[in-house]
């Protein structure tokens, strides 16, 4: 079983070899672009890193982790518009619309989510068509709470904005490897725990969220009480978890 770098390496190849539609030929610099800048590709590691577990093969979850990196890239792009987050910069460089302006942006943004969709329905079956999708407009609805400062709590406004997706790489990684429905409920209650944990660890490290609500102490808290309940989903499945248990050791101890 392959560890979180080497499941990494996969996804870093898979996206370099990644061929775009036709039609986005001018808009490849500016997606390539919001795909760069040295991203942690947690969630499509999540995504192989669950295949394997499940006893499938990470090969046959890498069109469905590429695809789940474009939605998040896809997001990224977008909240860093002067419309939304307004910021300059992402991972250590301009921000995409800062590089290529707001339109091009903008335009990027949309062809990352529509290419995203084109992957997922590579698969003969449907299902993970359908769990990208459910899980994009999850998270485009939680945006749209945090945007508009809906009265909704921390918990329920991050398991739709950043839960979604981590959720999404579990579901995925389970299609992948050929799981049945009904046996998959262990293993997405794993993956349910994942959103909360890395949010709250990423409010403690930007001083906001559940740091400014609970103090920095009280985000910690959260945090480790969801990394304890994805170990204690993780113990309960029938199931080699090493890698998996290695993942969210990762997101608990994070610093950038």
């Amino acid at each position: 079983m392959r560890g979180p770098d080497e499941l990494g390496r996969l996804v870093e190849r898979a996206l370099d070899e990644l061929t775009f539609h036709p039609a986005l030929a001018g808009l490849e610099g500016p997606m390539r672009y919001a795909l760069g800048g040295g991203g942690k590709r947690i969630r499509p590691v999540l995504c192989l890193a669950t295949a394997e577990a499940a006893d499938g093969r990470a090969e046959d979850a890498v069109p469905a982790a590429v695809a789940l990196e474009l939605v998040h890239t896809f997001s990224l792009v977008h909240d860093d518009l002067p419309a939304l987050d307004d910021d300059d910069e992402r991972r250590g460089r301009p921000s995409a619309h800062v590089a290529h302006g707001e339109g091009v942006a903008l335009l990027a943004g949309d062809a990352l989510l529509t290419e995203a969709l084109r992957l997922a329905l590579s698969y003969e079956r449907r299902e993970p068509a359908r769990e990208l999708a459910e899980a994009t407009l999850g998270m485009i609805g939680g945006q749209y709470l945090d945007v508009t400062r809906a009265d909704v709590a921390l918990e329920d406004l991050h398991r739709l904005k950043t839960g979604r997706l981590f959720a999404a790489a579990v579901g995925l990684g389970l299609w992948a490897a050929d799981v049945p429905a009904s046996d998959q409920p262990p293993w997405r209650a794993f993956g349910e725990e994942l959103g909360l944990l890395f949010q709250a660890v990423d409010d403690v490290i930007d001083g906001d969220g559940y740091a400014l609500e609970l103090g920095e102490e009280g985000a910690r808290g959260v945090a480790a009480e969801a990394a304890r309940r994805a170990h204690e989903r993780l113990d309960a499945l029938d199931a080699d978890t090493t890698v998996l248990g290695q993942i969210v050791d990762g997101l608990a101890a994070r610093t950038v």
